[in-house]
């Protein structure tokens, strides 16, 4: 028998499930049967935040179009929250690498968290890019009982009050956190910070008064702007959102160091095979376009963007690096 002859009859018994004593698959056959075969059961996308949370309303999106474009196959979502994301982040780099457990992640326990902490894992090794599916900017929100109505007032109130202003965040390492503890540290604000389990859930704590400001997202705060039951009194990101035309940026007002900006994306467990990789990625791209997402995320403040798998780990690789940068500037020492 002739190789190229063993060569079909073994990928086309790998795709019916076993392959014959004696025939050891090549790493291409082995692949390329994985990539036919995939999905062949539910696919899982880990969200490590809590239900309703920006990240959770994108990977319920995301779900939906893989469920579609794969034919319907099943893709469901699980919220593993703690530690500002880095739990669920976790499980999944240390999940089996076969296409089948995937994370909707986001900025902070990925290029954020290396910087502050100890992490159970390696972002830029244990984790294998996909592909980015939106981004999303900070807004500043305050409380619409305080007189605040800038970030210049808000920084000399909290100097003349004990124990200055309250902050909510999803956790410490997250970027609501962080961009609070930047303003701090380059302004002098007297900010008290309380967790929360979602970023969601401390624009909510705004809103009923438990804390009296955050950095939140600006998926999770569209619906209480609208409704006029917290106050926007700046972004972070380079600038002005066109959500928030009248809203300036931290920049503008004079506060550097805010050209910040959230995102979620898709990545997966190690050993993932590549087929596997360059589907989704392909997939991503295409959500990106469809029209029905760019509405569906527009409603609640959000881009949808994509980008090869190349292209995204080198962001990452970015990111990581100017981070560390902006929290060594920030007096925060590496883990």
């Amino acid at each position: 028998m002739t190789a190229s002859a063993r060569n079909l009859i073994l990928a086309a018994l790998l795709l019916m499930g076993f392959a014959p004593m004696g025939f050891a698959p090549t790493g291409g056959l082995r692949a390329a049967a994985a990539q036919d075969a995939w999905p062949s059961r539910p696919i899982k996308l880990i969200v490590p935040f809590a239900p309703g949370g920006n990240t959770d309303v994108v990977a319920r999106i995301t779900a939906a179009y893989l469920q579609n474009a794969l034919k319907g196959a099943s893709v469901v979502v699980e919220n593993r929250a703690g530690a500002g994301g880095i739990t669920g982040t976790a499980a999944v780099a240390k999940g089996q690498g076969d296409g089948y457990t995937l994370c909707v992640c986001s900025i902070g326990p990925i290029s954020i968290a290396p910087s502050t902490e100890k992490l159970p894992y390696d972002p830029l090794k244990e984790l294998v890019p996909v592909s980015m599916i939106n981004t999303n900017p900070l807004v500043l929100i305050v409380n619409p009982k305080l007189t605040i109505r800038s970030p210049a007032e808000l920084i000399a109130a909290s100097r003349g009050r004990p124990g200055g202003f309250s902050y909510g965040s999803s956790g410490v390492g997250g970027l609501m956190y962080f961009s609070a503890e930047i303003l701090k540290a380059k302004t002098g604000a007297q900010l008290t910070h309380v967790p929360y389990r979602g970023g969601a859930l401390a624009t909510a704590a705004v809103v009923t008064g438990e804390v009296d400001i955050a950095f939140s997202n600006m998926s999770d705060a569209m619906g209480q702007l609208a409704a006029g039951t917290v106050r926007p009194i700046g972004v972070t990101t380079a600038a002005r959102s066109p959500y928030l035309p009248d809203v300036p940026t931290l920049t503008e007002l004079g506060i550097a160091g805010f050209q910040a900006e959230s995102w979620n994306a898709l990545l997966a467990p190690p050993g993932t095979l590549r087929p596997i990789v360059d589907r989704l990625a392909a997939i991503m791209a295409d959500m990106a376009q469809d029209p029905a997402v760019a509405k569906s995320m527009g409603e609640f403040g959000a881009v949808a963007v994509a980008n090869s798998p190349e292209e995204f780990a080198a962001q990452l690789r970015r990111e990581i690096a100017q981070w560390a940068a902006y929290l060594r500037e920030a007096g925060y020492a590496a883990p």
